[in-house]
């Protein structure tokens, strides 16, 4: 009689591929990784710690540790039913920057603003004395007028000169890609960077003696006498314009230029066969076709202009009225330690700033529909 075939037993399943090991391994790996940034950070803020080493460990946490990190939070929730992982796995990625914007930016606004109401060392509430100061203190009345000043001469001309630059280079043909470069070189350059070079710019010495300032070296060269750019009022406030147009006119050409190109040329060939030249060309047609970006570069130096504070501390730290408001902030703050008046100041810039972040998302918001 033939002997039945014993059937083989079923193998066992590698619990750490299915089953409850998988959930737990998958669950272990988002805590490992947080526990290893952690320790990193905590590392890296070690004063002893030698600078190579800390160099080292920051390149390989901000693009090995958060790679993994979110690795293993992805890799759990795959671990999830069908329905909720596809609920979840956006969060995965939106999810840690989410957390980081409140954490470092949300958090600290709203702190700022409970601060504002408080003395000097955050211990005591005084209502809108604070504010009162912002608004009425001369010293006060006399960096929002600079800031004011600022706001509007910065952003006017550096837009007005960016748009009239885009327009040109436009045309110069193969000389147009080393123009660009030319006009953005000063925005690889930082403020403080910039305003040891102009310092260098504006410096005067007496008539009888070798000028190693630029401006001033001109000036003896024509017969006029040298000027103290720096310490003139008001030409030591326009003087620091100056540096902040050379720093963000290259934006503005560079962002404007690709909105230029992106005219249709039929339009423009339309006008210019039924007669219109180019100046009516310019402010007819290419203007109106660019506006939505001409806002935008406008908001963006706005917001740029509004902070300004590097090359006011390194140029003259407010002395001489040249304050601003941001400068001012920083004074109170680390040289007053009066957390209430730089709370205040924060919250006026913040105040100032809402209204132009409306308008640009609401005409965002226009050209989408």
């Amino acid at each position: 009689m033939a002997q039945q075939a014993t059937p083989n037993p079923p193998q066992g399943t590698n619990w750490l591929v299915d089953g409850p090991g998988r959930i737990l391994v998958s669950a272990a790996l988002p805590v490992l990784a947080f526990l290893l940034l952690w320790q990193s950070f905590i590392f890296m803020r070690d004063a002893d710690a030698p600078k190579l080493v800390i160099g080292v460990v920051a390149l390989l946490v901000g693009v090995g540790g958060v790679w993994l990190l979110y690795y293993a939070i992805n890799r759990l929730v795959e671990t999830l039913p069908d329905d909720t992982r596809d609920k979840l796995r956006p969060y995965v990625f939106v999810g840690p920057a989410l957390i980081i914007l409140t954490v470092f930016l949300v958090y600290p606004a709203l702190n700022t603003i409970v601060l504002s109401f408080m003395d000097a060392r955050s211990e005591n509430f005084v209502g809108l004395d604070n504010f009162v100061f912002a608004f009425t203190d001369e010293s006060m009345q006399v960096a929002l007028r600079n800031n004011a000043l600022w706001l509007i001469i910065v952003t006017s001309v550096s837009v007005s000169l960016g748009l009239i630059f885009a327009v040109l280079v436009d045309r110069i043909g193969k000389w147009e890609p080393l123009a660009k470069s030319l006009i953005f070189l000063p925005m690889a350059i930082s403020a403080v960077g910039a305003s040891v070079i102009w310092r260098f710019m504006y410096d005067a010495k007496p008539a009888s003696r070798p000028q190693i300032g630029l401006l001033n070296a001109i000036l003896i060269e024509t017969g006029s006498d040298p000027v103290l750019f720096l310490n003139e009022i008001p030409l030591n406030t326009f003087a620091l314009m100056v540096i902040m147009i050379w720093l963000v006119t290259g934006f503005c050409v560079v962002v404007i230029s690709a909105a230029v190109k992106g005219v249709a040329d039929e339009i423009l060939e339309a006008a210019r066969i039924d007669g219109a030249g180019e100046v009516r060309v310019f402010f007819s047609i290419i203007i109106p076709s660019i506006r939505t970006t001409l806002i935008t570069v406008g908001t963006t130096v706005f917001i740029m202009v509004l902070k300004v504070f590097d090359i006011v501390y390194v140029m003259t730290n407010g002395r001489r009225e040249t304050e601003v408001i941001a400068n001012r902030m920083f004074n109170e703050f680390y040289r007053n330690g009066n957390y209430g008046r730089g709370s205040v100041l924060a919250v006026v810039l913040l105040i100032i700033l809402l209204p132009f972040l409306y308008l640009n998302l609401r005409d965002l918001r226009r050209q989408k529909g």
